[in-house]
């Protein structure tokens, strides 16, 4: 039976091309996913690895000790807040420590770097300025300088060589850069070397003198890390045990080791959500490709119905039939998984080097396969394909040896159809049920996506039943093609299972392109919808980094005779009767004035002199409502009287506490703001923001967006995240595609006889094409419709569970994209019969007509 089924694989290896490429295109996905993440995880380590070379011990802030807002201090003199704690009298106190052999103080934060064009370097968010520290011969370990001098006083600056090379700066180069909002003219003294993975991965490193860091990034006199090298023959864990001895309360000393652990572990779950995101897809992919391959097996086992029969009237068991079926499964399920293996390397390899042609590099590394990847295709395409034959391998064991003697097997009895019809309307009203039902519970996901799953099951088992009618709807549409256009229809409903299982491939990718479609096109309008109910502005200034708005900033832009109304939106906390809470600065006299938020109690005029606006969520919680007179306690440590003057709806812009900023800023102790909203006379114009841009001194590092640009912007990233979603998913329809070809060019095969016969009367070779084109176009249409109608079910549902969190979500259909998506079905179907057709057409009738 082994020597059988080898035969058999060698007899129909054209008819399993197919099959063995579908498995191939998942295994490979599998496979280049596993490669892809591991070498970016080991380049990343490696590189995080020498990063921490020259940290045996780093000392930094103890963020657990809490404590209260700059210069407070506790009973023992010390500073209360671990920002502070990192001080230089500590750096000489760790100078004076027993085995240590240097130690140098680090000030960090992000900076924005404006290219020659004046546009920003980097996404900035991953561009940081350092303080350069003169340790060794006024070297510092951690840079190597390539060219040039170190940074020494104010208004000089070095940079990363990576970023001195795309953007063309050079040693006595004037550059443009800010930190938290104002313009700052800094020249090049040096080029330097680093293993830093931000900057190996895009990003930007700045080098400042210490002074000029500290003031920028931390306090003068104070440091945001300190390094510590031990001398020979002490562990870091001895430094460690000895620095703790000398360290104040609000600060912790951490090795170089566990340091590298820990960056190991970051990089390792950051690859990890990437991993998954992609092995899910894979899974798609091959899940598609299942229905291929039991297609296949059920067709194979069909055409050679006589040739099992016979088996079984010589002699052969039901479970040798099954084996040799499945054997042949296992043979093509080993190639295709050694093929998809070879290509998932190749793959892995190519997005590596993608990454470098995008400029989004990675640090220097090998290319790594790790054991998991080669263990993962094997067994993927393996058990895949044995599983999807496992069914058509036990059809074929059924086989009677009486059907030996004729020419066809008995088809699936009405009871059989009864059964599956019944068990998939069971199936796809409990999962519809559950997905309906998820929509109005929290936390939902879990049941969601399980009722998702078990909806899809169920329209698989009914497209069958399901077929029938859609396909006998298409006939007013195919009599204009006359006889061809008939038999295509008939051919199509000829053989519902097969029919059914090709339209399921093409129907789950085309469900989850649609639904993904219909939740970002719902999530687009609901963005729309909070800048028009919330907002009466016409900008809003931010910066492009993670760093806040300086107080000179806002100053700036309030004395513009064309700012008519102004106010920024700075972010504390207070605790109010032991529960923290959200604490947001804005200017009463504008806020009304540039939002319109929905009250439930008071207003927006109640805002100012003690008295501040809450969210119902927070109202409720708290049994707060207006006039309710409260005791805070501010992020100094001081304590107020404040009264609830108002109770607003939150949404994704205003939620928690507003308090006017004359009543929060004697608490803070650096004005700052997350962003500044503004009206100007004569409203948003290109030309009144050119104005506002050029007040703030062109600086790449600030944001002026108007409501439209918010909106164009969210559609933007919504539009690459789609893009890129598109792109995982065409794998799946790629698939599917080659499951069209397969089902025509078997079912050709399977209809020679017929085909000649028809040829013999008359039907043309042109009319033949079409025959076969037109059914290849009915089948994808029947998978396109399915796939449109449970992704736009799917996107409602997903979108409801949005509708909590999101206030202003918004079903929106995107109509003309649905419409694309079915016309994509029908060139998938229209490409997919190309070759089917053409061979169709070219069978001699004569040898056609003696094939049994």
């Amino acid at each position: 039976m082994f020597r059988t089924a080898l035969r058999n694989v060698l007899a129909h290896k054209a008819r399993l091309l197919m099959t063995t490429l579908a498995v191939m295109l998942g295994v490979a996905f599998v496979a280049g996913t596993l490669v892809f993440t591991a070498t970016l995880s080991e380049a990343f380590e490696r590189s995080s690895q020498k990063g921490y070379e020259a940290v045996d011990v780093s000392v930094q802030p103890d963020w657990s000790t809490g404590g209260g807002g700059e210069g407070s201090e506790e009973a023992d003199g010390e500073p209360a807040d671990p920002e502070l704690a990192l001080t230089e009298g500590l750096l000489e106190k760790l100078r004076g420590v027993d085995g240590v052999a240097s130690a140098f103080g680090t000030a960090t934060g992000t900076v924005a770097l404006a290219d020659k064009d004046g546009e920003l370097v980097g996404d900035g968010w991953s561009t940081f300025g350092n303080n350069h520290a003169a340790v060794d011969g006024g070297q510092d370990p951690r840079y190597d300088l390539r060219d040039g001098r170190a940074p020494r006083r104010a208004g000089e600056v070095a940079l990363d060589s990576r970023t001195a090379e795309r953007t063309g700066y050079e040693v006595g180069d004037t550059v443009r850069l800010s930190v938290d909002g104002p313009v700052r003219e800094e020249k090049v003294t040096g080029v330097f070397d680093t293993d830093d993975g931000f900057v190996a991965a895009g990003g930007v490193l700045v080098l400042f003198d210490t002074a000029t860091a500290q003031k920028l990034f931390a306090s003068p006199g104070h440091y945001s890390e300190i390094i510590l090298a031990a001398e020979g023959g002490v562990t870091q864990t001895e430094l460690k045990e000895r620095v703790e001895e000398v360290l104040p309360r609000q600060a912790e000393a951490v090795t170089g080791d566990e340091l590298t652990a820990v960056q190991a572990r970051t990089v390792e779950s950051q690859m990890e959500g990437m991993r998954t995101g992609l092995l899910v897809f894979a899974g798609i992919s091959l899940f598609v490709g299942s229905f291929i391959i039991a297609n296949t097996f059920t067709m194979l086992v069909a055409q050679r119905t006589r040739e099992l029969a016979l088996l079984r009237a010589v002699g052969a068991g039901r479970r040798q039939v099954t084996r040799s079926v499945l054997i042949e499964a296992l043979v093509v399920g080993t190639v295709a998984a050694a093929v998809g293996l070879l290509a998932g390397i190749g793959i892995g390899a190519g997005l590596r080097a993608l990454l470098g042609a995008l400029d989004l590099t990675v640090p220097d590394g090998p290319l790594v396969i790790p054991p998991n990847a080669v263990v993962a295709a094997l067994a993927v395409g393996i058990v895949i394909t044995v599983l999807a034959a496992w069914l058509p391998a036990r059809r074929a064991a059924k086989i009677p040896p009486v059907a030996a003697m004729s020419s066809v097997h008995a088809v699936a009895t009405p009871r059989g159809l009864v059964v599956r019809n019944t068990i998939g309307t069971v199936l796809t009203a409990g999962g519809a049920a559950l997905v309906v039902a998820a929509t109005g519970m929290k936390d939902s996901e879990a049941l969601m996506g399980a009722g998702a799953v078990l909806t899809v099951i169920g329209v698989f088992v009914l497209t069958p039943l399901l077929s029938r009618p859609l396909i006998a709807a298409s006939a007013p549409l195919l009599r204009g093609f006359g006889v061809s256009g008939r038999l295509a229809r008939l051919n199509a409903a000829r053989n519902p299972r097969r029919t059914a299982a090709t339209a399921s491939a093409l129907m789950i990718g085309l469900t989850l392109i649609t639904g993904l479609t219909v939740i970002a096109s719902s999530v687009q309008k609901s963005i729309d919808n909070m800048a028009a109910e919330s907002l009466r502005i016409d900008y809003v200034v931010s910066m492009a980094t993670p760093s806040y708005l300086s107080e000179e900033v806002e100053k700036t832009l309030e004395n513009r005779e064309d700012v008519t109304a102004l106010t920024p939106m700075r972010s504390s906390y207070a605790e109010f009767g032991g529960e923290y809470a959200d604490l947001f600065g804005v200017d009463a006299d504008s806020f009304g004035k540039l939002t319109s938020l929905e009250f439930t109690q008071g207003s927006s005029e109640e805002l100012g002199d003690g008295k501040i606006l809450v969210d119902s969520g927070i109202a409720d919680a708290n049994g707060w409502k207006a006039g309710t007179s409260l005791e805070a306690e501010y992020e100094d440590g001081e304590r107020g009287e404040l009264t609830v003057g108002g109770v607003y709806r939150s949404n994704e812009v205003f939620y928690g506490a507003l308090i006017d900023t004359a009543d929060l800023d004697p608490h803070l102790g650096k004005i700052e703001s997350m962003q500044i909203m503004l009206s100007v006379q004569g409203g948003a114009s290109a030309s009144a923001k050119d104005a506002l841009a050029k007040a703030l001194g062109d600086n790449p590092a600030i944001q002026i967006q108007s409501e439209q640009d918010i909106s164009d912007k969210a559609a933007g990233e919504i539009a690459i995240m789609l893009n890129v979603l598109y792109g995982l998913l065409a794998m799946a329809v790629i698939v599917a595609v080659l499951g069209v070809v397969n089902t025509l060019a078997m079912s050709v095969f399977e209809r020679s006889q017929e085909i000649g016969m028809l040829r013999a009367i008359g039907l043309e070779r042109l009319g033949v094409k079409r025959m076969v084109r037109l059914e290849s176009l009915i089948i994808s249409l029947f998978g396109g419709v399915l796939g449109v109608g449970l992704g736009v079910f799917f996107g409602w549902a997903a979108g409801e569970l949005l509708a909590g969190p999101i206030t202003t979500y918004e079903l929106a259909l995107p109509w003309d994209r649905l419409a694309l998506f079915l016309a994509l079905a029908a060139l998938v179907g229209i490409l997919a019969a190309l070759w089917p057709a053409r061979r169709a057409a070219r069978m001699n009738m004569l040898t056609a007509i003696k094939t049994e």
